[in-house]
């Protein structure tokens, strides 16, 4: 078969991601593993406004990106501003989404046409012009099934407190779920700006979760069986996880220098997402309880900011201001040998898996990285689909892998990914198994820690 051929026999599929490289990241992996794994074409179309230096490194002359994933890059557009970052988001996506008819017309002209196009939460309302062009809408979630509960019952929810979030006490009750607490939720989960979104969950072809069994069985159980999720136009959940970043290879920094000098489980990581900030009065007290403590720890510590907890999202990867200038009086000189601190991008997956590295506190909205932790076996379930959708759908149950980069204390070694997982069941069910429900599975949803 001629080399021609064969390319435009493999299936071709579209991804759309929002802006933001904790969001690019994990559906770069998955195109990814659609390619060398599954032997796709991927036309992976970014969002480039406000993109991040970490986000245009990570889709820019990209040695690591095999040869069958295409990134377009979608017109700049301008929007207003807005200190919210899920709105914010959310007016850059709907303003580019202005180009995509015309991305897909070409797409579709070309042989092999799209067979489907993947999404992240942001973009799903891409799903009408997907529609019109005849090609259905996956949706790829890299935060918890529990989340997606809350997400697909937050129309539901709305309706009940008529708007008035207030009315909201201590927990939430999801049907089937276990108990979601109020304090667990991000700050800017419960806004009307998200119900758009919400309310076309349903309507996807689609979702894949990266997530699996054994983690989430409750979430996912009731997906499958509670009267809630089975009454309604509900698409298929799909667990393919886990799904993780793929250690840098050959990867050189002076943080993985420092870090092969330092004895074997001594260092403490300490990183706040891909646009994580704190303010300058939590930075002082944070390096005071460093310092209290005396042990060895790598910190990712960006400037401080006043406008909220993600208030470098759209800055993620940049060089940042030198750290002591920010950082309490004479703190770098006090710690110095036993602590680093950086302002830049760290090798993430490296890092976690560094033998010197022992614990990891590491605050996340789901940037799909959860450790250096992998596997493969979630992807079973893209190839167990294929006479559903000629290669995108299915269930699976994932596998891992380790590794690490030799240090001082030897080779291997790696963090582990876990997930502090939530969820309630509806107030219809029991409260005492409710409350055994959610002793056993612990509380909160949505963030991923690494211990």
């Amino acid at each position: 078969m001629a080399v021609d051929e064969e390319h435009t026999q493999k299936p071709h599929v579209a991804m759309l991601s929002s802006p933001g490289v904790g969001h690019v990241t994990p559906l770069l992996e998955l195109a990814k593993r659609l390619v060398v794994d599954l032997g796709f074409q991927v036309s992976f179309l970014a969002i480039t406004t406000d993109a991040s230096p970490a986000q245009l490194q990570l889709l820019n002359n990209n040695p690591t990106l095999p040869s069958d994933l295409h990134v377009i890059h979608l017109p700049h557009v301008d929007v207003s501003s807005n200190d919210v970052i899920a709105i914010r988001i959310l007016q850059i996506v709907r303003q580019s989404l202005r180009s995509l008819p015309s991305v897909l017309t070409n797409l579709n002209s070309h042989k092999p046409p799209l067979k489907a196009l993947i999404v992240d939460p942001f973009c799903i309302e891409a799903l009408e012009t997907a529609d019109d062009h005849s090609i259905p809408t996956y949706l790829f979630l890299t935060t918890s099934a529990s989340f997606l509960a809350l997400t697909i019952y937050y129309p539901t929810l709305h309706a009940e407190v008529k708007g008035d979030y207030g009315k909201i006490k201590e927990r939430v009750f999801l049907p089937g779920c276990m108990p979601l607490w109020v304090d667990d939720l991000l700050p800017d989960v419960l806004v009307p700006e998200v119900l758009p979104l919400c309310n076309r969950f349903p309507l996807a072809k689609g979702i894949f979760v990266n997530t699996w069994e054994e983690l989430e069985p409750v979430p996912l159980s009731a997906f499958r069986n509670h009267p809630f999720f089975v009454n309604m136009p509900m698409p298929t959940v799909h667990p393919i996880g886990p799904l993780t970043k793929d250690k840098e290879v050959d990867v050189e920094s002076e943080l993985l220098t420092w870090l092969d000098k330092q004895p074997c489980d001594s260092v403490v990581y300490l990183s706040f997402g891909s646009g994580g900030t704190l303010s300058a009065e939590q930075m002082a007290e944070l390096a005071h309880g460093l310092e209290l403590s005396g042990k060895r720890f790598l910190w990712v510590a960006r400037p401080p900011r006043g406008d909220g907890a993600s208030g470098s999202f759209f800055e993620a990867g940049g060089d940042g201001a030198l750290t002591a200038s920010y950082l309490p009086d004479g703190f770098p000189e006090r710690i110095r040998g036993a602590g680093l601190v950086t302002a830049t991008w760290a090798p993430q997956v490296a890092v976690l898996s560094h033998p010197s590295v022992c614990d990891a506190l590491r605050v996340e909205l789901g940037d799909g990285e959860r450790g250096a932790r992998g596997g493969d076996g979630g992807l079973a379930a893209l190839r167990g689909a294929e006479d559903e959708c000629e290669g995108v759908g299915g269930d699976g149950s994932g596998g891992e892998a380790g590794g690490g980069r030799g240090g001082s204390c030897g080779e291997g070694g790696g963090g582990e990914g876990g997930e502090v997982g939530g969820g309630r069941r509806g107030r219809e069910g029991d409260e005492e198994e409710s409350e055994k429900d959610a002793a056993e599975c612990g509380r909160g949803f949505g963030w991923w820690w690494v211990v």
